[in-house]
């Protein structure tokens, strides 16, 4: 049940990534470009859309109770769409859903600096610590300290 709790995280953690990180990015572009502060009006919301989805990545990522499917599903697919680019940047830019958008510029503009294969290796790096694809069990039995080390029978 863990493990399937962690595909749907993994589908919210792909998701928050393209929209609102994306968004976040193309916002803070725009406004670097225009010469502005990030420190305004316009550019304290996407701080805080990039800022939010680098707070759920680390949750994802850090979080023992959380599947590794969690952070390491979008991972791969980071991965391999960062492969893509390496192979054929116009077959990269072709595969990014909803162009038009400024979510997908700003998510192209990550993919094409290369900060998403940075993030997706980060991200992958929880499904090789065996730790985390098992159940961490709390213990239910009561242990009596003093009896437990021998000093009340």
């Amino acid at each position: 049940m863990r493990h399937m709790l962690g595909v749907l995280l993994a589908v919210i953690m792909s998701a928050v990534l393209f929209f609102g990180a994306g968004w976040g990015i193309a916002k803070i572009m725009a406004l670097h470009a225009r010469g502005e502060n990030i420190a305004t009006a316009q550019g304290l919301p996407a701080l805080a859309a990039v800022l939010g989805a680098g707070l759920l990545l680390g949750i994802l990522m850090a979080a023992p109770a959380v599947s590794p499917l969690a952070a390491g599903l979008p991972g791969i697919v980071l991965l391999a769409w960062s492969a893509v680019l390496a192979a054929s940047a116009r077959q990269a830019a072709q595969l990014i859903p909803l162009r038009d958008h400024p979510f997908a510029a700003g998510f192209g503009t990550v993919l094409g600096t290369g900060v998403l294969a940075l993030a997706g290796i980060m991200m992958v790096i929880p499904l090789f610590v065996p730790s985390r694809w098992r159940r961490a069990y709390v213990e239910d039995d009561y242990t009596d300290m003093p009896t437990a080390i021998g000093l009340v029978n």
